[in-house]
């Protein structure tokens, strides 16, 4: 795997580079990673809080990202590859019996903690029509993280969520 590691007011030293890249490596024992893509790392000053670690790595599974804001660069480093660590965990855990043989190839045999499959649970949402200030009323008082709804004006499905920023965000259903 190859490495494009960026500072955005910080400057990159040698052993901030040997860091992320001796940790990025140890990806490639959980899931096949393309030697032709390249793994981006960005490391920017995040504020009073320290440093913000945005890791991007383009696997043959889908492209795993995470970010940590921590005021230690080691530690920040440390727990955005562990959060990529529980990604491929997940994933792997939720590899179905039918998708397994297809899908199977692109994970390396590692014994990841004997983690347990998760079950995966469904349920069945019917859209009422509304607007988009009710829908944002409802998903309040059910204390949903997002709604699903048929918007009145244009008629389509819209799913309406609360974003981290305490903002709200909507994604429109196109046809």
């Amino acid at each position: 795997m190859k490495f494009a590691i960026y500072g955005e007011n910080v400057t990159i030293n040698d052993t901030m580079r040997e860091k992320i890249e001796n940790r990025l490596s140890d990806l490639n024992k959980y899931v096949v990673i393309d030697e032709a893509q390249s793994a981006k790392v960005t490391v920017k000053v995040y504020g009073e809080e320290g440093l913000k670690v945005e890791v991007n790595v383009p696997t043959k599974i889908g492209l795993m990202r995470s970010e940590i804001v921590h005021e230690d660069f080691s530690t920040a480093v440390d727990l955005a590859i562990d959060k990529l660590e529980d990604q491929i965990r997940r994933q792997k855990g939720r590899l179905s019996r039918r998708h397994k043989d297809s899908l199977a190839e692109n994970f390396y045999e590692a014994d990841l903690d004997d983690e347990q499959e998760t079950p995966v649970r469904t349920k069945t949402v019917y859209a009422d029509e509304m607007i988009l200030d009710e829908a944002i009323m409802r998903m309040e008082m059910l204390s949903h993280s997002f709604f699903i709804y048929k918007d009145a004006d244009s008629e389509k499905l819209a799913v309406v969520y609360k974003r981290n920023d305490g903002g709200y965000g909507l994604i429109e259903v196109g046809e």
